[in-house]
């Protein structure tokens, strides 16, 4: 129960993050956006740490170095994919592409899940690809520049949420440090190369802070839920996050979220029920 818990507070988080993150970038080039969000992510590593330990030994450096440059790639590609938009339909597109992986690598693993959990995921995907649907107008159908950004994000999403996972369980917070160290240092040479394009630019700062420490703490959560449980159920809360991605669309932006998106957030109420119970 512990691990759906911490995996269903941290789909909120990523879900509230990439909102933020997602509106940051449309007032801002992305590049300004997550030399902000990523080394704030850092920061609040750094200050859990002494709360919740952190051993940097071998494994726990090089997972955590892959996670980051991941993270980099997924920090930018997704803020770029939700300001293109509409959010409602791409954030779920990510969340689709980022959830399979990992649940593949969880099975082949040998983790076993009861019948109960095989349906909770089996809703957990419908509502997913329900609330990826969108609506009938024009405005809500995606771009196949937003759906190829958005599936290439889940992809680096999966693979910092695996790496994450194969850090050793007694590391603590090591490797979402040095993963956050190797995706600000990435990110931020980044934009020190294009000083010259981004000079002069706006800086969203409030949006691009909120992004980047709700999705550290979003992290946090996915990594003591997949140490505590499955990786394969606690992916698949994971990326229940387009939930309050779209409901903030909703509410905020005032994107319209169609008949068939509520009913796949109901079937997500459903699935992380069944989950708990399996």
């Amino acid at each position: 129960m512990l691990a759906i818990i911490l995996a269903l507070v941290g789909a909120i988080s990523y879900g509230v993050a990439d909102f933020a993150g997602g509106v940051a970038a449309r007032r801002s080039h992305v590049l300004c956006v997550v030399a902000i969000s990523a080394p704030a992510s850092l920061v609040l590593a750094a200050a859990l740490a002494p709360f919740l330990g952190a051993d940097f030994d071998h494994d726990a450096l090089v997972w955590g170095a892959l996670s980051g440059v991941a993270s980099a790639a997924a920090f930018t590609l997704l803020y770029v994919t939700l300001a293109i938009g509409p959010m409602t339909v791409l954030s779920p597109v990510t969340a689709v592409v980022s959830a399979v992986l990992p649940v593949a690598v969880g099975v082949l693993s040998g983790e076993v899940l009861s019948p109960k959990a095989w349906l909770g995921m089996a809703l957990a995907a419908a509502a997913i690809v329900l609330v990826a649907r969108g609506g009938e107008e024009a405005h809500s159908r995606p771009s196949a520049k937003g759906l190829g950004l958005a599936f290439v994000a889940g992809v680096a999403i999966a693979a910092q949420l695996i790496a994450l996972h194969q850090a050793p369980h007694s590391s603590g917070l090591a490797p979402l440090i040095v993963g956050r160290a190797v995706a600000s240092g990435i990110l931020l040479t980044a934009a020190l190369l294009s000083w010259r394009k981004l000079r002069g630019k706006p800086l969203a700062v409030v949006p691009a802070l909120v992004a980047g420490v709700l999705d550290e703490l979003a992290n946090m959560f996915f990594l003591l839920g997949s140490r505590s449980g499955l990786l394969s159920v606690t992916t698949v809360i994971i990326a229940l996050y387009p939930a309050a991605t779209v409901l903030l669309a909703w509410l905020v932006l005032r994107e319209r979220v169609a008949r068939i998106q509520q009913i796949g957030l109901a079937l997500a109420a459903g699935s992380v029920s069944l989950l708990a119970l399996g």
